[in-house]
């Protein structure tokens, strides 16, 4: 019977101060033309960053070395020498407060190359590097190809480019690029003794697709800052007798939401035309959007107070409001749990709300800073036109919402399918909250058809159609769902597609009037 108890034969672990005459004597068999590490050097290491070292051991034997060391941007990704960033081999220079992961050495014993040793050590560089939330790992990787090729090429520069494109192999540096490094630029006088690299070292760097830089802004109340939950409301429109009886509805919602540690709260667009329900006769459509703007002092103070109150972010659908210009606009606000106030103007009207309601469309689409990182809001129709998003998305959102108002289930369809094509296209997430139901006394409002939900990119890490919750159709419901931010990273740089950053720039872009 076969034992099931059996040690593993290769493993990859931290290295340690009884591995050090094992890695000694690894260096030696690798660098058999240079001075192998000495056992100062060695131990300067573990010292220095215990936590960042490793080794390969196979069947007890140790076959593999790499060292690292952390290091700020400015040092690691600037023009150096290996003695001079390393320390002499001693990663001495190895800064706690760096935001990048610097590779000082990768050794494998040549005779159990094909073991993929050297994917294994880099594949522990990269879980550390995201372990550590840093911005990604730098080193600077050798060509050996290039001295035996400097009469075919007029300069170092040339043959690097020619790696790049495949039209030659380089030993070492096309195994970079296949791992997934990115070659940023030579380094010159990196390494003298590496004759076959004329002395050149190739900085190379791996981007943490993990890495989120607002991250460290986030406030220490929220328990996983990668983490996002969003409760979208499904509102039925109700007649009410009095105003107070329509923020009642909107508080429950709130309170629900909060008791749910949702981050942000989401209500469809004009769910405020309940508000004219409860007037003493039905107003034709241009008295009756008049109206409903008279509301917007006490609609902007009572959802400012539930957000600060219920410690959450709310965005609190659409509402007729007139601007300081005199039109009548459908602006969708943003009332932040730290008692700040945005709106948001809806760009394209529909042609039923410039008809009934002559509201006009508005100008500027910009992002809002909350304290789960940048947000847009596209008000139903603007889902409809790509350029929204992706100006939003480039600005830096990775949430967007979108309070929608349809009567008709295709008109439902068409902000379903654009909302699902811009989270494709963005890798981003959306959210959209819509009403149901009718309201017979509010002219214009007859009859409403909904089913809001919460969609993703489509790739493996995100569910698999694409919809991470979804309400049922036409039923006032809440529905909740935790966004990972992380996971949209890791989509945008190592995803099976990437559309976001795979736009072709050089041949078709949007050019905004702002000069965005």
């Amino acid at each position: 019977m076969a034992d099931e108890h059996a040690p593993p034969k290769i493993e990859v672990r931290v290295a340690d101060k009884k591995d050090v005459d094992a890695i000694i004597a690894l260096s030696s068999k690798v660098f058999r033309d240079e001075a192998p590490y000495t056992r100062g050097m060695i131990l300067g290491q573990l010292s220095a960053f215990p936590e960042g070292q490793f080794v390969v051991a196979y069947e007890g034997e140790i076959v593999g070395y790499a060292a690292t060391m952390m290091l700020k941007e400015r040092k690691a990704l600037a023009q150096h020498s290996w003695a001079e960033v390393t320390g002499g081999g001693y990663a001495a220079m190895h800064d706690r407060k760096g935001d990048w992961l610097y590779g000082m050495e990768v050794c494998v014993d040549p005779d159990k190359r094909r073991l993929r040793i050297g994917k294994r050590l880099y594949d522990a560089r990269r879980r550390l590097a995201q372990d550590l939330h840093l911005k990604g790992i730098a080193f600077g990787g050798r060509m050996p190809g290039w001295k035996r090729n400097a009469k075919k090429f007029e300069s170092p520069e040339d043959y690097l480019e020619a790696v790049k494109r495949s039209e030659i192999r380089d030993p070492v540096a096309s195994f970079h690029l296949k791992a997934g490094f990115e070659p940023l630029r030579l380094l010159k006088n990196y390494y003298p003794a590496d004759t076959a690299s004329g002395g050149y070292g190739i900085l190379m760097v791996w981007r943490n697709p993990y890495y989120d830089p607002q991250r460290e802004e986030q406030p220490v109340n929220r328990g996983n800052p990668d983490v996002v939950r969003i409760a979208t409301v499904q509102m039925q429109a109700r007649t009410i007798e009095k105003p107070d009886d329509f923020y009642k509805a909107v508080e429950y919602f709130v309170e629900v939401s909060s008791e749910y540690d949702a981050d942000f709260v989401v209500f469809p667009e004009l769910f405020t035309l309940m508000l004219l329900s409860c007037e003493p006769e039905e107003l034709k459509p241009d008295a009756a959007i008049r109206r409903l703007t008279e509301h917007t002092p006490e609609f902007v103070e009572r959802l400012t107070q539930m957000a600060i109150r219920r410690n959450i972010n709310i965005i609190g659908g659409s509402h007729a409001t007139e601007t300081d210009d005199g039109d009548i606009q459908n602006v969708g606000y943003a009332f932040l749990r730290d008692g700040s106030v945005h709106a948001r103007e809806k760009i394209h009207p529909t042609p039923n709300e410039r008809t009934y309601w002559q509201i006009q469309g508005g100008d500027p689409i910009d992002v809002i800073e909350t304290d789960c990182g940048p947000i847009g809001i596209m008000i139903c129709y603007d889902s409809e036109f790509p350029e929204i998003g992706r100006r939003l998305c480039d600005q830096g959102a990775r949430i967007l919402f979108v309070p929608f108002n349809t009567d008709t289930r295709h008109g439902y369809l068409r902000v379903r399918y654009c909302c699902q094509a811009r989270a494709i296209e963005n890798q981003c997430y959306v959210v959209t909250s819509g009403m149901t139901g009718n309201l017979g006394n509010v002219d214009n409002l007859d009859i409403e058809y909904a089913q809001s939900g919460i969609f993703t990119p489509c790739d493996f890490p995100f569910a698999r159609d694409g919809i991470a919750a979804e309400a049922s159709e036409n039923v006032e419901m809440v529905t909740v769902a935790d966004l990972n931010l992380a996971t949209l990273a890791w989509a945008r740089y190592e995803g099976s597609v990437r559309n976001f950053r795979d736009r072709r720039l050089d041949l078709y872009r949007t050019t905004w009037s702002d000069g965005g």
